[in-house]
């Protein structure tokens, strides 16, 4: 959980000023249907009154091809008894991206009030209203209002899925999320909307954070409607399944307690005799519950010996050792392995080459200990890897070529999780291998960071990062994970090492998780009870 933001402090404010937070959702019906081939695609936006002049404050996500939408977005204001805050909601047919239309035929709608008629009536429902008064046939607007107060919070949730129903002829299903909080009077109230992720059966939706007033009015009984949707452009969701919880057992998995549900589809269930369910869901536990719990997070570096960076002896050469200043491995072995030190209890370290011919026989070999002791590859700290590299120069020949799957595939049969840093000054020779290597390494608990070292051209790296687009097998088989982090040491020359640390390792609380929840496993207790959010005053 995260710790819960706090209301202001109305003695700061003066005797006269009493201050709250409150949030607004909306929703709308009916809404006008401005486009030919499609519905509206409808966003609001909430305008402010300041000294006579309107402001926009915020806005909602755009929903496409939707005449009734339910909007995820929360409105979050501060609310002054003594004051009269002016609010006005317009509701505008997007077309491409958020940018609003300036013709006419853009504006669906909207209506003016004050925070405090909203307050008064918790749920204030009004008709939008076109230009000079005149209706908008049958559109209304709905606002719910929320006081947070002090003692509310925040919690912070995120959900995965395995084996959801494959809703798609062509592809596999784009499933999405939504949190329903059931009230007193039977009627839901929408709480969450995840985003989509595409053509994925095993979803890891994105963290995010709900009031605790928001989620279940601090009633940790209070019963849940979760609904697992297959997206579509023109607003016809599949319906994939749906289960019911509460706070209370959302708040057992914090615990080291392992808890699913069963995503089920109402209408399967009654005609099929043998089914099960759509797909299983679980709470995604965040990175904080694992180091917590006593998660090592191993760390594994493999340097790259290979001749084109050049005799060590010449100060023109990438392993040159340089008595001033360390060179580019150096630096960037460094600033990467400070940080992942400190979640290794035993702070040792595996120091592997690759691509040159060692002793005694001076065979090439792309998997050595640089410290020449295969039975225990293991240095001290950093340090100690910075002087079993520095030892292991004079004592190899450079060569070739530059292979990593046999490094890759040989990390990945580790049992517990490692980062493995490879350096290198080229692109990798055995290209198809590795991509084998990642794509079966990406099952393992593993996150590979590889930092380009010198001025080659690194364009065939990024096809192994992933970023722009999913990596796969030359077999065709997709990546699990997306475990790799490709970085060039150049463009981060005149940083600070911090800077390269902290882009090459932003990914990885990330993929750690994603490996634990896929594997389902829970992490242990943590070293505190984070069943109960952190009040601060």
């Amino acid at each position: 959980f995260s710790e819960p933001q706090m209301a202001a402090d109305p003695r700061a404010l003066g005797p006269a000023a009493c201050v709250s937070k409150v949030e607004l959702r909306v929703s709308c019906k009916a809404l006008l249907d401005r486009d030919t081939l499609n519905k509206s695609d409808p966003c609001v936006i909430l305008m402010v009154q300041t000294n006579g002049q309107w402001t926009e404050l915020d806005r909602t996500e755009v929903i496409k091809s939707n005449l009734h939408p339910v909007f995820a977005k929360v409105f979050s204001l501060d609310y002054y008894f003594e004051e009269v805050q002016k609010l006005r909601f317009e509701v505008y047919d997007i077309h491409g991206t958020h940018s609003i239309g300036t013709r006419d035929d853009d504006f669906l709608g909207g209506v003016e009030c004050t925070l405090g008629q909203i307050v008064a009536q918790k749920k204030m429902v009004k008709p939008l209203l076109l230009k000079y008064g005149k209706y908008a046939g049958k559109s209304t607007i709905t606002v719910h209002a929320e006081e947070i107060s002090g003692n509310n919070g925040y919690v912070e949730l995120s959900f995965c899925a395995k084996k959801l129903d494959d809703k798609d002829l062509f592809s596999k299903s784009d499933p999405f999320l939504e949190i329903y909080r059931i009230n007193d009077d039977d009627t839901e109230q929408l709480v969450h909307r995840t985003e989509v992720i595409k053509n994925n059966l095993n979803p890891v939706w994105e963290p995010f954070k709900v009031s605790l007033i928001s989620l279940c009015s601090c009633d940790d009984e209070r019963k849940l409607k979760c609904l697992v949707w297959d997206y579509d452009s023109r607003g016809k969701h599949d319906f994939i399944g749906e289960f019911y919880t509460t706070f209370r057992e959302l708040q057992k998995i914090s615990s080291g307690n392992k808890v699913t549900w069963d995503c089920v589809n109402p209408k399967y269930k009654q005609k099929k005799r043998n089914y099960k369910n759509s797909g299983v869901l679980h709470r995604v536990y965040s990175f904080l519950d694992y180091i917590m719990g006593g998660c090592q997070i191993h760390f594994t570096v493999a340097i790259d010996f290979t001749a084109s960076n050049g005799d060590p002896r010449n100060s023109c050469s990438l392993h040159y050792i340089n008595p001033y200043q360390p060179n580019e491995y150096l630096k960037a072995l460094i600033a990467v392995g400070e940080i992942c030190q400190d979640y290794d209890s035993d702070k040792r370290f595996s120091a592997l080459g690759f691509g040159a011919r060692i002793p005694p026989n001076y065979e090439v070999s792309h998997d050595f200990a640089i410290n020449f002791n295969p039975e225990d590859d293991e240095c001290e700290e950093i340090q100690g890897v910075v002087e079993a590299y520095q030892n292991c120069l004079p004592k190899i020949q450079l060569y070739g070529p530059t292979n990593v799957s046999p490094i890759i595939t040989r990390i990945a049969k580790l049992a517990r999780y490692h980062i493995l840093l490879i350096l290198t000054d080229g692109v990798v020779t055995d290209m198809a291998d590795t991509r084998e290597a990642i794509v079966r390494a990406s099952y393992q608990p593993l996150s590979i960071i590889i930092v380009g070292v010198g001025n080659a051209d690194f364009t065939d790296m990024q096809i192994l990062d992933g970023d722009d687009g999913v990596l796969r097998s030359p077999k065709g088989e997709p990546v699990l994970r997306d475990i790799v982090q490709f970085v060039p040491f150049r463009d981060f020359k005149t940083a600070s090492p911090a800077a390269l640390a902290k882009c090459v390792l932003a990914e990885v609380p990330k993929q750690v998780v994603e490996y634990y929840s896929h594997k389902a496993i829970a992490p242990m207790c943590p070293l505190r009870d984070l069943r109960t959010p952190i009040l601060t005053s």
